[in-house]
């Protein structure tokens, strides 16, 4: 095929691949423009999760009717004049390609009006095709609407997520910018229900309040750190306060959202050896630096920046977090030595494991986290691939010993009980999962997003014992909860199983009701840490030996390290080269 120069439609559909992704791609460039606009307030319909219709209005310094169609052709922008200015950015956007982009794949209606206009200009733009101006009346500001998107390339359409996924994308989006914009008002509607709104009023605090509860926004330590040319400020969680991944990690640079590792390194730096392996904390972080000291023109989307001094940013971030987690952290108390815990003297069980009839022992903890019906009730497995075990002890309250014919077993006490509760309430889930209701109903504030992904799932949490029910924007009201979490913080419950599901995947129902058990046993289960009495340990091991599948629990993780008979022989020099 000989070389030539493609057609502006074709080279248009190429440019806006890169830029325009997704529907939550619209929405951010769409916010970013009514940013650099000076907007006081953005407003943001969306229908059919973005794929039908995306509207963003705002109240900023509009356009001018003359240049509305220049607005809307490739790399025409109002901030920048030289390629010196690309050193220099303050606003947002500087490429000149997001309206053109967006115009390329939808059907793209324009609204603008100045101040000193006696009425607007509406323009309309279909795949890249652009109409003539004319007269509209509206307000001070701007509104697009987009609508159709990827109409003309279909192919596109087929590589987007589920409108579950398309819809929390964008829940997160605006999220981020209501954090890094406090005094901006936004107004988030989806689907004609309002998912956020946020008072413009510069609190901060109170923005994080509106996305993730009261609760929360209180526990959040502030951090303020000023060093040469660098301003830090956000806020960051306490220790008990973490996630099971870093989704709500949020970092500005000068009002930029990006995606950083070395920075979510450096806040992650800063919480080592504070938090458990695998618990993650939540932040905002809002850095100003000089526009010259870093490089926004790296990537179409803007969503990755490069730094003059990588190393003084990365340094001065990890000490902003760690001083500010050292001044709001409690002096940690002393804990008695772990010690090897034998059989207990008679009549020294724990009354909470004590039952009411006969002398079996159920394991409910006031904090939800004992074992659970340790043998009452318990279902009748076959097929399991332990020998008898002969309890020795246990071992830094944590890990159970345990003698089997053919060497040692060194169990993990809370990964074997979630093993036993997770095959317990699978057995149960064809019939009825019992469930302890709440004397007064908990009221539940989750981030829009979270909120988005348990609505979804009402349906299976409430068969598995959860009575929970929609109480207003983002809020949900907990009526119930099953009776192994008896006694625990009902809105924890539910922010566990929020916080740790997949939403990318789209599992079987049964995969999800399995993955939900799994959650609520890991909740119920006992603690690393806890100590047991004898008859604690013992009903622990008897349950784990009926198991159909002992040896891991429900996330994967090994229940016991088997040490063969010959191993230790091995190491005590019994048996060995002669």
């Amino acid at each position: 095929m000989p070389i030539q120069i493609l057609p502006d439609e074709v080279a248009s559909q190429i440019a806006a691949g890169e830029v325009i992704e997704r529907p939550a791609s619209v929405v951010k460039e769409l916010v970013e423009n009514a940013l650099d606009a000076g907007a006081r307030q953005i407003t943001i319909y969306v229908e059919g999760a973005g794929k039908h219709l995306v509207e963003v209005a705002d109240d900023g310094v509009g356009i001018p009717s003359e240049e509305l169609k220049l607005a809307v052709a490739r790399h025409a922008t109002s901030k920048l004049a030289s390629a010196h200015d690309l050193f220099e950015i303050k606003t947002l956007g500087f490429r000149g390609e997001a309206l053109a982009s967006i115009g390329s794949v939808s059907r793209m209606t324009l609204i603008s009006r100045q101040v000193d206009e006696p009425v607007g200009a509406r323009l309309v733009v279909e795949a890249g095709k652009v109409s003539l101006t004319e007269p509209a009346g509206a307000p001070v500001g701007t509104a697009i609407r987009v609508e159709d998107l990827f109409f003309n390339v279909p192919a596109r359409l087929k590589f987007l997520k589920q409108d579950i996924t398309e819809r929390q994308q964008i829940d997160a989006l605006v999220t981020r910018y209501a954090l890094a914009y406090p005094q901006v008002r936004f107004q988030l509607t989806q689907d004609g229900k309002h998912t956020l709104q946020t008072s413009g009023n510069g609190d901060r605090r109170q923005v994080l309040a509106a996305l993730y509860g009261v609760d929360v926004a209180k526990q959040m330590l502030e951090v303020l750190a000023e060093e040469e040319n660098l301003r830090l400020t956000g806020f960051i969680s306490p220790l008990m306060l973490t996630r099971s991944n870093r989704k709500e990690i949020t970092l500005f640079i000068n009002g930029r959202w990006v995606q950083d590792i070395s920075l979510t390194t450096a806040l992650l730096q800063a919480y080592h050896t504070l938090l458990m392996v695998g618990r993650y904390p939540m932040a905002a972080i809002f850095l100003e630096l000089p526009p010259g000291e870093v490089d926004v023109n790296v990537h179409p989307a803007k969503a990755e920046v490069r730094f003059r001094s990588p190393d003084r940013i990365f340094s001065g971030v990890q000490r902003a977090v760690r001083r500010a987690l050292l001044a709001y952290t409690p002096i940690p108390q002393i804990v008695s030595p772990a010690t090897w815990s034998m059989r207990a003297p008679a009549g020294q069980i724990d009354p909470a494991w004590e039952m009411a009839a006969g002398d079996r022992v159920a394991a409910p903890d006031p904090a939800g986290d004992a074992l659970s019906g340790a043998h009452q009730d318990q279902p009748s497995f076959t097929g399991g691939t332990l020998p008898l075990l002969r309890l020795v002890g246990q071992v830094g309250a944590t890990y159970l010993v345990a003698e089997g014919p053919d060497g040692l077993y060194l169990i993990d006490q809370h990964a074997a009980h979630e093993r036993v509760l997770f095959e317990k309430m699978m057995a149960q889930r064809s019939l009825s999962i019992p469930a302890q209701s709440l004397l007064e109903p908990a009221v539940v504030q989750i981030s829009p997003s979270g909120a988005r992904l348990l609505e979804n799932q009402l349906s299976i949490l409430n068969s598995l014992g959860f009575h929970v029910e929609s109480f207003g924007q983002n809020t949900f009201l907990v009526r119930a909860i099953p009776a192994l979490l008896m006694g625990a913080d009902p809105a924890s419950a539910l922010r566990v199983l929020v916080e740790d599901f997949e939403e990318d995947e789209s599992p079987l129902q049964a995969e999800i009701e399995a993955r939900l058990i799994a959650r609520v046993c890991k909740r119920a289960a006992v603690k690393a840490g806890q100590a047991l009495s004898a008859e604690e340990q013992e009903a622990l091991v008897r349950n784990l030996e009926a198991c159909q599948s002992p040896r891991t629990c429900p996330h994967g993780r090994p229940t016991m390290i088997h040490l063969s008979v010959d191993l230790l022989e091995r190491q005590f020099g019994r048996r060995g080269a002669r």
